[in-house]
């Protein structure tokens, strides 16, 4: 508005000394106009285009690669693999001897990781946050006795826990309740599962001829009410030997070896099973499920073949 002012100010200026019949002044004059139109017309333009509204930007869509990788994680076949286990602290991991990692299971598409504590002090785990965990109606995870060895020998009774997975190499929210009656907020993850494969374990031939042998054993896990009965019967045939196990527990449900599960061979009396010798005269890993508690429990056991005590039947 100032500028238009001057403007118009000069013009005048120049209208009155000049007159109407000077054309170099006319012609000035009429270049002033246009100069004053084509700043005006500027002006206006950039009026316009500094208040026209901006159009909304598109927005791009959301990226499925990060859900899609969450979801090749969780797809593992159905067995029994170990993986690593983590938390947000040093006061709640898993015990020593287990080397930071549990049994993780996946029975359709469902996952479950077993973890063995270092002591009772944890009473109960829940998946989710400490404030809805103290609400009526929470399903807590109660614990498991589980029985483990020390480098020096010495065992000890601790707590172990079976947890539900939703995801693998994400953090979850898992909270717990420790003998103050308190519960605290945390966070874990599960990764890198490991198909559970005792190879390192299968013998390709057993050293026995074929027949039916009756063979003691040494059992060790647990909480140690249960067990598997020695002597056990062998049978060899085709260089393979398969065992004929009897708990002093009917509440056994089917039993896992070299990640193949097992059901019981009987249906009354104290569960009886047919598995594979893996090996003799080392500890062969196996698993229990015991339907004794309030859940059904897996938990971690070995037994030790010795060839030297085979009798043949």
């Amino acid at each position: 508005m100032k500028k238009n002012i001057i403007i118009a100010i000069a013009l005048l200026a120049v209208t009155l000394s000049g007159g109407c019949g000077n054309n170099n002044n006319a012609q000035e004059s009429d270049s002033a106009v246009d100069v004053t139109v084509e700043e005006d017309t500027e002006q206006s333009s950039e009026t316009v285009t500094e208040t026209l509204p901006e159009e909304p930007m598109e927005e791009e869509p959301e990226s499925d690669e990060t859900d899609k990788q969450n979801q090749d994680t969780a797809e593992l076949a159905d067995g029994i693999y170990t993986a690593e286990f983590t938390t947000d602290s040093s006061m709640f991991r898993v015990n020593e001897t287990c080397e930071g990692k549990g049994t993780l299971t996946v029975e359709n598409g469902e996952m479950t990781i077993h973890i063995t504590l270092g002591s009772k002090k944890i009473l109960n785990l829940y998946p989710g946050l400490a404030e809805d965990a103290s609400e009526e109606g929470a399903e807590l995870l109660l614990p498991t006795e589980d029985t483990v060895t020390y480098s020096d020998g010495m065992t000890e009774e601790v707590y172990g826990f079976d947890v539900p997975v939703p995801l693998l190499e994400s953090e979850f929210d898992l909270a717990l309740i420790g003998t103050k009656g308190k519960w605290y907020d945390h966070k874990v993850s599960v990764s890198n599962p490991v198909p559970l494969e005792n190879d390192e374990q299968v013998n390709d031939e057993v050293s026995l001829e074929d027949g039916t042998y009756s063979m003691g054993i040494t059992f060790a896990g647990g909480s140690g009410k249960a067990e598997i009965l020695s002597p056990v019967s062998v049978t060899v045939a085709g260089g393979k030997a398969m065992a004929t196990v009897q708990w002093n527990s009917p509440n056994y449900d089917y039993m896992i070896v070299n990640g193949e599960k097992y059901l019981p061979v009987n249906t009354e009396g104290d569960s009886i099973f047919e598995i594979p010798v893996l090996i003799f005269d080392e500890p062969m890993d196996i698993i229990g499920d015991t339907v004794a508690m309030s859940k059904p429990h897996e938990i971690e056991y070995t037994l030790t073949f010795h060839l030297d005590t085979a009798v043949k039947e």
